[in-house]
């Protein structure tokens, strides 16, 4: 066998590759199967057995795609073993899209089993939507809460495109279809055009306020101006049920399912399954203006809006 040192080298530099790249393979392939179960699990949620709770967590940005929080509302809903949601929103709003689909499966959850809300810093617009088929809302006194109303706007930048000389021509295959453009003004029967859609997802949104709050609709209409409340002045006008935190909600919603004081409380959704490194991430971007867009997604909020800015 031949014993040349610069070969024998290469063959065990080679060895320790071979061992490297094994090595990243098998941990590879465990994350993947990790991350794998915890999706196939509801987003963290195991299923357990005895009669709990279960705990999901509305924050940041509501994206036109929820799916994840939804399959996660629907896993538990199913599961027998699941007695109640307590729903933790601390959200300004976001894609009226993904709001009345969060909504609906909150509806749906709760005409089958209690369902509790926790609002806290903000929960306003889509934030507010998504809540108000709980049983009871819970606020704190300086959460800011309502600011029912959608927003639809776009970007005109011809004014700056006239003054550099840039010309834009547009084809379209009909007079709506160029309306809202970013090179071109909006025109009056495009302003008119989108206003009618602006109302109608207005309506939806009182409609759904309305029904689950059990409020007349003209009533919602006062309301309903896009200003936002606190959590103080939300109360008398019927917009939350109680002034109080979490674990005010939690005990609430203990009593209604008929639990012991000492119930498990298990988290759901992809809020659940987020590292370390990604929550750290979180928070950090949370204080960077806009930056939620960046994590939701550069198609979050596709179409309109109902969100809350300061």
């Amino acid at each position: 066998m031949d014993t040349d040192p610069d070969i024998c080298l290469r063959a065990t530099s080679l060895h320790r590759r071979l061992l490297l790249w094994r090595g990243g393979a098998v941990a590879f392939f465990v994350l993947a199967c990790i991350v794998a179960f915890g999706r196939a699990s509801g987003g963290g949620w195991t299923g357990h057995q005895a009669p709990h709770l279960v705990h999901l967590k509305v924050q940041g940005v509501i994206g036109a795609d929820e799916h994840e929080n939804v399959e996660a509302l629907n896993r538990a809903r199913d599961d027998a073993a699941v007695r109640g949601l307590l729903l933790e929103v601390n959200s300004p709003g976001g894609a009226v899209t993904g709001g009345e689909v969060l909504h609906d499966a909150v509806a749906a959850f709760a005409r089958r089993k209690p369902v509790v809300v926790s609002m806290g810093s903000v929960a306003a617009s889509a934030g507010y939507m998504v809540s108000t088929p709980a049983s009871r809302i819970f606020a704190n006194r300086s959460t800011l809460t309502g600011s029912i109303g959608v927003i639809l706007e776009s970007p005109d930048v011809s004014p700056l495109l006239d003054r550099v000389g840039v010309r834009v021509d547009q084809l379209v295959s009909g007079p709506m279809k160029g309306q809202p453009s970013v090179v071109k003004p909006l025109s009056p029967e495009g302003r008119a055009m989108l206003q009618g859609v602006v109302s109608d997802l207005y309506d939806f949104f009182v409609t759904v306020v309305a029904q689950d709050r059990h409020m007349p609709a003209g009533r919602v209409r006062e309301l309903a101006d896009g200003r936002p409340f606190t959590g103080q002045q939300a109360l008398p006008l019927g917009l939350v049920d109680e002034i109080g935190n979490m674990d005010d909600a939690r005990k609430w919603l203990v009593k209604k399912a008929i639990l012991p004081d000492d119930a498990k409380v298990t988290d759901i959704g992809p809020a659940a399954t987020r590292t370390r490194w990604q929550r750290l991430l979180s928070g950090i971007l949370s204080v960077v203006p806009g930056a939620e867009f960046v994590l939701k997604g550069s198609s979050a909020l596709d179409g309109a809006v109902a969100i809350w800015k300061l």
